[in-house]
């Protein structure tokens, strides 16, 4: 045997020590006994998560069974044994442990002296020497020399040696390398694996290792960074981001956890808790419980003792236990300084009208008091006098703050309650704001751990700790815990409990800590939860479901399987060679450790009802641990209900992969069912997340808990109150009560109550049946026959008739159905062929029998209408106690209404309901139908006659007869007799009822019209929609404008109730049966006779015709004037008889076969025009706005898509009509293709390309000032885009939201960014935390939503449009206002160098600028065709607003330890940009392109090409075009020649003038004979004849004229049309002729609404467009006139303060 070096020596030890043993052996004797009596307590070991005692745990797993050690996290590692007896050593630890259970024979401290001394060797030589980085090399070799012949280091088994090493081993970076190096350190490293595959070792590894302990949140550890080989691939574990704290120092950090005595825990403080406890674990440090008692009102000792019993639930133990009132005293004092220094008032002001100043911003009365009188003052409120009790102390900041917060808040309020541990000592408490940063000053604290919701109180919270010259703590924000479909708010949780709709504060369905414990969630769990959150500052709304999953990761591998089955499904199964017995299986099929149940096996078990249902006779079925049974016979009942099942034992068989698992228990009197409740519990609110107006009673579920009666386990009453257990194929279940046998006082026995733990899944409601087979059952959908006699046969379109027997068309219907079912069954067995045909024959037959009876084919799922005879007039007229008790019924719910939206007392909201319900039962009884809003009972039933309804019968039948003789084949004679017979029966119907015969539309689908009540109807509608616009154009409220649309909704839906026809502007109503003639019916409710109103009718055109040859024939005035007084009177006599207006039925049909005219006419004039044209442009109308109407081209063919526009010219004059002639422009040129989503549009490439040359401009530019390029998400959540209340306000009705996945409703919707400032800005927020980090500049290309209900546009109004959109953010105000001009000026460049295009640069008005930011600055254009301008880009300054709201801050160096807001701007460009191009440049040929930004420079276009030219020479003329295209595509000339030998050159000219192209180049046979071509300029038309050799220079340069030429003739434009005014009368004038004027102007909002509104003119500007006043554009940088001191307003109100452009705007 090898020894290795050093060994000898320590054995040499080993007689030194035997002195000292025996001296110590007596005191070893006496104290057995004091051990054997600390093995029968329990002793508590704490581990500091961060570096856990290895060796030390894996000694308390291996002791387990002998030795109850409880394992707690804590911020040491340490042993207490008892008060005065702690072991803080991992090695001493062990050691004691390994002693006092040395008489059990563990042996872990060895069996004798010798091996006490090697093991205490080892444990010195793991500290020493393994865990030393620099001694490791050596000490591992000297290891694995000692481990060549040994299994175990010390002795033939395990001991301390062996947990401490491999501990050490476990940590060390080094060995984890080692280990994959297969050809080194051998001995080790078969030892190392050996110990690892051991239990105790992989249960320290998956606790303590793997998987970081939840309590302490995700601290890495070296052990969890060196995790072995073997556990490399688990799953990560599921943990949050934490921060580390700003300043915090190992041992001096001090956190609190402060709630407030008033209620129960619930998770969102378990956040709280075990942030600051991880915290204090962290950085070593101290954790305060500190109750705020502040208000003696809500404050109640009852809830403190709950409160310390939910916070020892959770593991976690303050070091300090607080008060707030522990520092009454010395916060009075520093109240009494403030008002000494002037600090603070008090004020008498009533609390409303207090609360309406500050939110106001005025100042209080007595804020200006002296200081004398606010100390007598303060003296009443302290001594609780009458007056004092109705003053307060408050805080003098700054009323005039944005944040209201700093608006003079209360810090005392004087309450004459007694409080629970001061008594009356004191009549004045201080606020919970106020006390707050006092206290956690004076008690240390150095991090003040506060969600995002107390943000705006961090300013205050630093001014009390300034104005008072204290210590400052350190804020740190975290997010809130928002959870779907629950609240949070103490009071709304108080309301339930108050309400009775929950057990108490543990209810199962409360977000309390005891609620969820009660359900079933685990400490263990929760904490897993709350470490998956992290310190994220992140608003958002979490599913429950989340929770639960967590929840499931600890209780599965534990829980023990039990099973249950509904009592009142459950079946016999009967298997009569089963022995009555009982075995012990294990109770998890994972987990041995989770101990053995009995099981009961017998000839007669039960399985579940579902179960039964899914089996066939024949199957093997495997039944948990039992095996497999074969189903012999399927009993059924007389109603085919499984009432019991055979089968026989095949237990031989142990083939379980293909086979149904099912649960089941065995009835035997040795062990009686447990009687058990299955409770189950679903949301207390119903909706996900609650609107913050929305009132949460609303959405309370009251049926939030089902109870199912269960047939349990019997070992299910041994379950102990909180025992987690699984009901197999059921799911997870808590025991909320145990088992009680039958008790001696009631009788009765009490069950086992069971409460279903949901596991994270969507679904929570656990289902019984069969999860591994479902069979598909087909349903049977049934008619009762009261529903049919209910329902008109007019309501389904079929005739009147009723049949012989009134149930007999509902019992075949029924058959039929039947019948179906058997055919598909035989089919599924595969039955004989020959049972298969005759069940089908009898289908057929039966489904003839239907068709018989009923006139209707058989329809699956389609019952037939009970058919009754048509009733009276008399006895189907309801009369007008039905009506006025409808009324009643509408009146009465409007009470009830309005008493809810005013949140009236319960007693009275329920006494109106009560009444309700009461009118509407009265309501059925009396008509025989339920109340249905906007329906009231018909005065009258039309008349079904029979033989109407028989005449439409015969028509179905005979087309019948026709179909089944051309399937036959028949002759053609029979065919054409039996057609012809169809053909009489049609016309005669047509001719009798006035209508086509139409199948499934019976003669008798006449509907009520009341013409009177349906146009006054009509009128409304039209009226509130006036209303609706009129709020719009004047920018009324919101509320306002919701309130006036939903009124409008609300008409327009009961017009079509009353109607049957949606609502179009312009169509009065008509009656829905109205075809050719309508349907005649006088007031009285008689019908006219058809002759009679087809004579009247016929009558009315006659006469019509006449007026109309009388008028063309000029014929005599009087002659004229009497035809048509003849005529009105005889539309008058048309419209009292029919109710309706006289329309020419013909009228549709001749404009439509008018308008078809029109455009042949106009198609043939523009072939004649350009006779080699061919079909191009496709031009949809599915989307054009009101103001750009696209030209007329006919309805698209059936089948053959969108129809070409074969007319290439423009038709409209861009001065006659700018909206057509702007519509036709975009899609003749190419650059736009209509889409069929509204306001939504195809960008074609000849406009994308302008774009992307804007794009490469513009980014160039920006680079060169620091901007770099990113990308964002195109969707923001709810929370982040409402953060900045007024930036959203301004786009919210432009908001595009996504509300579902699939089918599936979304928790939360989530927006389409209208703009990206909530997007962006969180994540400057992370990225930005020093001034290092300044500036920050950002841009980003890309498209963004604003869903406008104006008219869209395409270009300048549209839904989604491209831009470029910069966000910067920098350290200080001059730099970002610097940025802003830098930007204005890059956007002024674009346009004037790029497009040509002039404007006006000048900042906008406090109304115009950007929501949210400082002040706005613009470039605008003109558009001269319009009269109106064009905002062009924005760049804005955005000031601190959004750092502030989003907390984008870095820290000053010249104020360490101060949070500075950084400075913002944000600036856009969009695709507008194109759209104002073509206004301002295009003329009535077409677009005109800037050379700058026209993809296509110079078109070339060979010409003279006749049948004369040889070959040669067109192949000569081709080449010459390619040598100019290759020598100005080389000259850097974009060029492009069109060779296309199928159009003329006049059509290419045609075509690439209307494409904007800035030059022709046309070249003929001529033109190089004389080496020269022609140039053509699109912008004035002008011919120039050019020498071929100065082809690249004389074009480059004409390019240049081109771009500067549009630019001056758009520059004069602009100038002629803007001028100057000084009165009203004059800016009015210049405004009506068409330009934009600059006024004195006050700059106040209300006074720029009144010059809206002044201006807005009665007639709309262009066709479609909204007609509107004039807005403010931009107060000019460089006005046209300098504003004249003491000049008014225009508005003749205020003084001027600024010269302003206003005008008419898109």
């Amino acid at each position: 045997r090898k020894l290795w070096i050093g060994e000898a020596e320590y054995r040499g030890r080993v007689c030194g020590v035997y002195s000292w043993w025996n001296n110590i052996a007596p005191f070893e004797l006496r104290t057995y006994q004091q051990n054997q009596s600390i093995m029968k307590t329990s002793l508590v070991l704490t581990v500091n998560t961060t570096n856990p005692p290895l060796g030390a745990l894996l000694t308390v797993e291996h002791l387990k069974d002998v030795l109850d050690v409880s394992v707690e996290e804590g911020k040491e590692n340490a042993l207490c044994v008892s008060e005065n007896v702690v072991f803080k050593d991992a090695n001493s630890i062990a050691r004691y442990l390994a002693r006092i259970t040395a008489r059990n024979g563990t042996g872990l401290y060895g069996t004798n002296l010798l091996e006490h001394t090697e093991v205490d060797h080892w444990l010195e030589f793991s500290t020493a020497r393994l865990s030393k980085p620099a001694h490791f090399s050596a000490a591992v070799q000297e290891l694995d020399c000692c481990l060549s012949l040994r299994t175990y280091l010390v002795g033939n088994c395990l001991s301390l040696a062996d947990f401490f090493v491999w501990a050490a081993l476990k940590g060390s970076t080094v060995w984890q390398k080692i280990l994959n190096e297969k050809k080194t350190l051998v001995h080790t490293r078969r030892w190392y694996n050996f110990l690892a595959a051991d239990k105790a070792f992989q249960i320290l590894c998956s606790k303590w290792i793997m998987a970081a302990s939840p309590s302490s949140m995700p601290v890495p550890t070296k052990a969890s960074e060196n995790s072995s080989a073997n556990q490399s691939n688990e799953k990560k574990q599921d943990v949050g981001k934490f921060v580390e704290l700003p300043g915090a120092e190992m041992g001096k950090v001090v956190v609190r956890f402060p709630p407030e005595a008033s209620g129960y825990l619930h998770i969102g403080h378990a956040k709280a808790a075990l942030l600051n406890q991880h915290y204090q674990v962290t950085f070593k440090g101290k954790l305060i419980m500190r109750f705020d008692d502040t208000n003696p009102e809500k404050e109640k000792e009852d809830f403190e003792k709950v409160i310390l019993e939910d916070v020892s639930m959770l593991n976690i133990k303050p070091d300090q236990f607080t008060y707030t009132s522990d520092h009454f005293d010395t916060i009075m004092k520093f109240a009494e300084n403030l008002i000494k220094e002037g600090r603070a008032y008090v004020d008498d002001t009533p609390p409303e009208q207090m609360k309406q100043d500050r939110e106001q911003r005025i100042e209080s009365k007595n804020r200006s008091n002296s200081v004398e009188k606010n100390l007598h003052m303060w003296e009443d409120m302290k001594k609780g006098t009458d007056y004092g009790q109705t003053c307060c102390l408050r805080a003098k900041i700054d009323m005039n703050s944005n944040n209201g917060c700093m608006r003079d808040p209360t810090i005392y309020r004087c309450k004459n309650e007694a409080h629970p541990r001061t008594g009356t000592k004191y009549k004045i408490y201080p606020t919970y704001d106020f006390a707050c940063p006092i206290v956690d000053s004076v008690e240390g604290v150095t991090h003040a751990l506060r969600t995002t919701e107390y943000h705006d109180r961090d300013e205050q919270f630093y001014w009390f700790i300034d104005a008072l010259g204290i210590r400052k703590p350190y804020i740190w924000e975290y997010s809130r815990l928002n959870l779907n479909n629950t609240v949070l708010s103490k009071r709304k949780l108080t309301w339930f409990v108050d309400q009775g709709f929950v057990d108490g504060w543990d209810d199962p369905r409360f977000p309390t800590v005891r609620g969820v414990l009660r359900r079933g969630m685990t400490v263990e769990g929760l904490k897993q939860f709350i470490a998956a959150q992290g310190g994220s500052r992140s608003v958002v709304n979490m599913e429950w479901d989340k929770i639960w999953a967590f929840n499931k990761k600890v209780i599965d591998p534990v829980a023990p399987r039990f099973t249950a089955l509904l009592q009142d499904e459950a079946v016999v199964v009967n298997v009569p060679e089963a022995q009555e017995e009982e075995k012990h299986v294990a109770k998890h099929p994972k987990n041995a450790d989770v101990g053995t149940k009995s099981v009961w096996y017998g000839p007669k078990v039960l399985i579940e009802g579902a179960d039964a249902e899914t089996l066939s006779e024949g199957e093997m079925v495997t039944f948990i641990n039992w095996g497999n049974l074969n189903i012999i016979k399927i009993n059924r009942n007389a109603q085919g209900k499984i009432v019991s099942l055979d089968a026989k034992l095949n237990l031989a068989n142990k083939d379980y992969k293909k086979t149904t698992k099912i649960t089941w228990l065995a009835e035997t009197a040795q062990a009686p069912f447990t009687p058990a409740i299955c409770v189950n519990y679903e949301h207390l609110i119903t909706k996900p997340v609650l609107g913050r107006d929305e009132d949460f009673k609303t959405f309370v579920n009251r049926n939030s808990k089902q109870e199912e009666c269960m047939l349990g386990d019997p070992c299910l009453k041994d379950l102990k109150k909180g025992d987690i257990i699984q009901l197999q194929r059921r799911g997870f279940y808590i025991c909320d009560q145990p088992y009680e046998p039958v008790s001696p006082y009631s009788c009765k026995e009490s069950p086992c109550i069971l409460i279903y733990i949901p596991d994270g899944h969507t679904k929570e409601m656990p289902t019984s049946g069969s999860k591994e087979k479902s069979k598909a059952s087909t349903t049977k959908k049934t008619v009762s026959a009261e529903t049919c006699e209910a329902i008109p046969a007019t309501d389904v379109g079929l005739p009147s008739t009723p049949p012989a027997s009134a149930s007999n068309p509902l019992e075949l219907f029924q058959k039929v159905a039947a019948q179906g079912d058997v055919v598909r069954d035989l089919k599924v067995k595969k039955a004989p062929k020959s049972e298969v045909d005759a069940a089908v024959q009898h289908l057929l037959s039966l489904k003839t029998d239907y068709k018989q009876m009923t006139g209707q084919e058989y329809k699956p799922g389609n019952p037939p209408t009970k058919l009754c005879a048509p009733p009276t007039l008399s006895g189907s007229s309801i009369g007008t106690d039905e009506r006025s008790l409808y009324d009643k019924v509408s009146q009465q719910g409007e009470v009830v209404r309005k008493l809810k939206s005013e949140k009236a007392p319960k007693d009275q909201v329920d006494a109106a309901v009560k009444t309700l319900l009461a009118l509407k039962a009265e309501y059925k009884e009396k008509t025989g139908q339920e109340y249905k809003p906007g329906v009231p009972p018909a005065l009258a039933e039309p008349p079904t006659l029979t033989s109407d309804v028989d005449l439409y019968n015969k028509v179905t039948e005979q087309g019948d007869r026709v179909r089944k003789l051309k399937a036959e084949k028949a002759s053609k004679d029979q065919v054409d007799a039996a057609v012809k017979t169809l053909l009489t029966l049609k016309a005669e119907y047509k001719e009798k009822i006035g209508q086509e015969y139409k199948p499934g539309n019976s003669s008798s689908s006449f509907q009520p019209f009341n013409p009177t009540s349906d146009v006054e109807l009509y009128n409304k509608v039209t009226e509130q929609g006036d209303r609706v616009r009129k709020l719009k154009a004047e920018k009324a409220p919101k509320e306002e404008v919701d309130k006036a649309v939903k009124q409008l909704l609300s008409l327009k839906s009961e017009y079509k109730e009353k109607t049957g026809q949606e609502y179009k502007p312009g169509t009065q109503p008509t009656p829905a049966s109205q075809t050719l003639t309508p349907a005649v019916q006088a007031d009285s409710g008689t019908h006219l006779s058809d002759a009679e109103a087809t004579a009247l009718f016929n009558k009315i055109t006659t006469q019509g015709n006449e007026v109309r040859k009388l008028k063309s024939e000029k014929a005599p005035k009087d002659k004229i004037d009497s035809a048509v007084n003849e005529l009105l009177q005889l539309k008058a006599k048309y419209k009292t008889l029919t109710g309706t207006d006289y329309k020419p039925v013909t009228t549709e049909v001749h404009d439509k076969e008018k308008k078809k005219q029109d455009k042949s006419e106009k198609l043939s004039k523009s072939d004649k025009q350009n006779k080699s044209a061919k079909s191009g442009d496709i031009n949809k109308k599915k989307d054009l706005p009101e103001d750009i109407e696209a030209v007329d081209s006919g309805e698209p063919v059936e089948g053959q898509g969108p129809k070409k526009q074969t007319r290439l010219g423009l038709e409209t004059a861009k001065e006659e009509n700018l909206s057509d002639w702007y519509s036709q422009v975009i899609t003749k040129s190419e650059m736009i293709e209509y889409y069929d989503v509204s306001g939504c549009y195809v960008l074609r490439p000849w406009a994308f390309a302008i774009w992307e040359t804007i794009k490469d401009f513009f980014d160039a530019e920006i680079k060169k000032l620091g901007v770099q390029n990113c990308y964002f998400p195109m969707f923001v959540s709810q929370a982040a885009l409402e953060k900045e209340k007024s930036h959203i306000a301004d786009f919210a009705p432009e908001v595009a939201w996504v509300t579902r996945s699939g089918k599936t409703e979304l928790a939360e919707p989530i927006a389409v960014r209208p703009t990206s400032e909530t997007v962006m800005y969180p994540a400057y927020a992370k990225w930005v935390q020093s001034h290092r980090d300044l500036p920050l500049k950002l841009n980003q290309w890309c498209n963004v939503v604003r869903w406008e209900f104006k008219h869209p546009q395409p270009f300048l109004r549209t839904r989604e449009f491209l831009w470029q959109e910069g966000h910067t953010a920098f350290a200080t105000y001059e730099e970002a206002a610097e940025e802003v001009l830098q930007i204005l000026d890059l956007y002024a460049r674009v346009y004037e160098e790029l497009l040509a295009i002039p404007v006006v640069k000048g900042r906008k008005t406090e109304k115009e600028k950007f929501a949210g930011g400082d002040y706005t600055t613009t470039i605008e254009a003109f558009i001269s065709a319009s009269g109106r301008a064009i905002q062009g880009a924005t760049s804005h300054h955005l000031g601190q607003n959004f750092s502030k709201m989003f907390e984008i801050v870095f820290e000053d160096p010249k104020r360490p330890g101060e949070k500075q807001f950084a400075f913002q701007n944000s600036w856009g460009l969009t695709t507008r940009s194109i759209g104002v191009m073509t206004m301002v440049h295009g003329d009535n040929m077409g677009l005109v392109l800037p050379p700058r930004v026209a993809s296509v420079q110079v078109i070339i276009i060979p010409c003279g090409i006749t049948n004369a030219l040889s070959e040669e020479d067109k192949e000569a003329l081709m080449n010459k075009c390619n040598q100019y295209l290759q020598r100005l595509l080389n000259a850097g000339v974009r060029t492009q020649a069109d060779l296309r030998d199928n159009y003329s050159p006049g059509w290419k000219f045609n075509h690439w003038e209307l494409k904007g192209v800035p030059i022709r180049l046309e070249v003929g046979p001529r033109d190089m004979k004389k080496t020269q071509f022609v140039a053509v300029r699109r912008d004035t038309g002008e011919k120039l004849t050019i020498p071929e050799k100065d082809a690249e220079i004389k074009l480059k340069s004409l390019l240049e004229e081109i771009q500067a030429n549009l630019y001056n003739k758009a520059s004069k434009d602009l100038k002629e049309n803007m001028a100057v005014a000084k009165t009203m009368e004059e800016f009015q004038k210049e405004l009506d002729s068409g330009k934009i004027v600059q006024i004195p102007f006050c700059g106040e909002i209300e006074c720029e609404d009144w010059i809206k509104k002044t201006t807005a003119r009665e007639q709309d500007l262009e066709p479609g467009a909204p007609s509107m006043g004039a807005k403010s554009l931009c107060i000019p940088f460089s006005p046209l006139c300098e504003l004249q001191s003491g000049e008014m307003c225009i508005s003749g109100k205020e003084p001027a303060k600024f010269c302003t452009l206003f005008g008419r705007s898109y």
